[in-house]
């Protein structure tokens, strides 16, 4: 039986091969594209060639922002119609694109080689409206369409708190929740947070830590994208702007069936995966309004300085007894947790004959689930000039907590210190209420002699002489080159704009030198960070704009009023959106900090020569 099925399978293909004739249609090379997009909408353009060509040249995509593409696929399909073959190649080449501005454009026509004939498709032209809420769609060239809801991939920011004090930390948290699969992150425009001092506290270990939960009966996968604390600074209703994101969502294609139901066809997709795509998609956070209460007037210390929260203060000093000219240091410490880097530490205040050197400051801060917290030390040196036993006072801090609702003052410990005499050699004065007791300083402070002394002129003077009149004008000189180089100085420090743009690429070489070094040691999170600030200080400073509102939008407006080339505004401001999440990014890490480095040095240079 087996035989017998072998048998006829091959007649029937050599009866196909000697009796049918291969009906060929004309070749056609057809453009599919929308008519009508909204700004930021993704969509596709495909070139369909019903035969076999070669040699695929896209057109110019001005205007459009290209996601992805060329993404190539071929079908064909065998039909016998008594005893005639009809055979239909297909190949379709497809870009993913994305609309940028309103206005009507037309993408010229591609081309493909057919037989040794270059044939060419029709112009598309499409109009770019403005942005909708159902731009969710995506439409391929074989009838396919793409669907991402709000209900699939959506971004939330949430507060830990939306009434605070002035100077109350508040943790803001970004979570992406998503029920497909997703990738690809980048921060297309990060809010200004106008009022507040803030601190971002992201977990930087190159991975998106993931959990899921339930909304609406509806499971989700939540990774947290952000970790913001911020302070504000001024009181009243405060508002944060969302957080625009872009990933990339792998989308099941729902198939057209007005072409006919092929089931081998979609059981080989599904097996295949090639029933999925991927879609760009922008998705950005709700704005969120904190109300902002300023600190209370009633019972307000004096010496109040704006620290915010829960805090400790100790003071310390490392010895007690010593000698004159013998340094100690005293050291104030405030711990807690709060506005730690914002505050100011209380001011002691030291006898007289104590020499004080300025204090050392450092700061240690560490963050975990509830905010900052860390402790705010000042290290002075002292070294006591006179013997004797002195006292230091004990010192207020004062601080509001928030929690209590009230201000609260912590005291230091009073110090005791005991100075005793010290030998001849530490040249040191002694208080002591007679003469005979006053030592000498050092060898260049003697007691006044009394004794009578004869004073006599001696040789010429020196006054109107030679070299009295020479080194006068060379003084002089010396005087008029100092006063122009002076007045030169003077006249460009007053142009603060002129001195940024002129030190802005020297500044940015010098933290892309030192991203080099981390790109050499593969340390990921300092080489981002000095890269980053490489990147934004340098725009900041040539482009004269402020670090409180640089955005990719702002760059992007203010190189194309400066006449910057399109294509190098564009590669400025996807280097700035790639280099926030480059880290998220599966992949080489070390190759994507390379890449990274190498485009960023291209860039700055492109950018220097025409914003000279």
């Amino acid at each position: 039986q087996i035989m017998k099925t072998k048998l006829l399978y091959i007649a029937t293909l050599l009866l196909i091969s000697i009796y049918s004739l291969e009906a060929q249609t004309d070749i056609s090379f057809k453009t599919i594209c929308k008519k009508q997009v909204s700004v930021g909408e993704q969509f596709q353009v495909s070139y369909e060639l019903n035969g076999d060509g070669k040699d695929f040249k896209a057109p110019n995509f001005t205007n459009f922002e290209i996601i992805g593409g060329p993404f190539t696929s071929t079908s064909s399909s065998v039909q016998i119609i008594n005893g005639s073959v009809t055979r239909a190649n297909t190949q379709t080449f497809s870009y993913h694109l994305r609309a940028i501005k309103e206005g009507v454009y037309t993408i010229p026509s591609a081309s493909i080689t057919v037989d040794r004939k270059k044939i060419t498709s029709e112009p598309c032209e499409i109009s770019v409206v403005a942005s909708s809420s159902s731009n969710n769609y995506n439409q391929t060239a074989d009838g396919t369409s793409t669907k991402i809801g709000t209900k699939e991939v959506f971004l939330k920011a949430t507060p830990n708190k939306r009434k605070a004090y002035q100077g109350e930390q508040i943790l803001l948290t970004y979570n992406i929740y998503y029920t497909i699969p997703i990738s690809q992150l980048s921060v297309s425009k990060s809010p200004s947070y106008s009022g507040f001092w803030t601190k971002d506290i992201t977990e930087n270990d190159g991975s998106l830590q993931q959990s899921s939960t339930i909304i609406d009966g509806q499971q989700y996968n939540v990774a947290t994208i952000k970790e913001i604390v911020l302070f504000p600074q001024k009181s009243g209703n405060l508002i944060i702007d969302p957080l625009d994101l872009t990933c990339v969502a792998q989308i099941r294609q729902q198939r057209n069936r007005s072409q006919g139901y092929d089931p081998f066809e979609d059981f080989f997709n599904d097996v295949m995966g090639s029933s999925y795509t991927n879609v760009r998609k922008d998705i950005k956070s709700q704005p969120i309004t904190i109300e902002v209460e300023p600190l209370p007037i009633a019972n307000k210390p004096n010496d109040f300085e704006g620290a915010v929260g829960q805090f400790t203060f100790t003071s310390k000093i490392d010895k007690n007894e010593l000698k004159v000219n013998e340094a100690f240091t005293l050291t104030l410490t405030v711990s807690g947790k709060g506005n730690i880097e914002l505050l100011e530490l209380p001011k002691p205040v030291f006898p007289p004959d104590f020499e004080v050197y300025d204090p050392k400051i450092s700061t240690t801060v560490k963050n975990n689930a509830l905010g900052i917290y860390g402790s705010k030390k000042a290290e002075y040196i002292i070294i006591p000039r006179v013997s004797g036993n002195f006292t230091l006072e004990d010192i207020n801090f004062s601080y509001f907590n928030p929690t209590l609702k009230r201000y609260e003052t912590l005291k230091s410990d009073i110090h005791t210190i005991q100075v005793a005499k010290g030998t001849e050699n530490t040249n040191a004065g002694i208080y002591a209420p007679g003469q005979s007791d006053i030592k000498y300083l050092g060898n260049d402070i003697h007691h006044i002699n009394t004794s009578e002394h004869n004073l006599n002129v001696t040789g010429t003077t020196f006054f109107m002489s030679p070299a009295y009149i020479i080194i006068i004008t060379l003084m002089l000189l010396v005087f008029i080159v100092t006063l122009v180089l002076y007045n030169r100085v003077h006249k460009l420090n007053k142009n603060q704009v002129l001195v940024k743009n002129k030190q802005a690429t020297k500044i940015a070489k010098k933290r892309l030198n030192n991203a080099y070094k981390y790109l050499i040691d593969n340390n990921n999170n300092n080489f981002y960070e000095e890269f980053s600030q490489a990147l934004w200080g340098y725009i900041s400073d040539k482009l004269n704009i402020s670090r409180s509102q640089l955005s990719t939008d702002n760059v992007k407006a203010v190189m194309q009023s400066k006449d910057v080339p399109e294509d190098i505004v564009n590669e400025f401001v996807e280097l700035l959106s790639n280099c926030e999440f480059a880290r998220f990014a599966p992949g080489d890490s070390s190759k994507k900090m390379d890449e990274l480095y190498q485009k960023g040095l291209e860039l700055i240079t492109k950018a220097e020569k025409i914003l000279k």
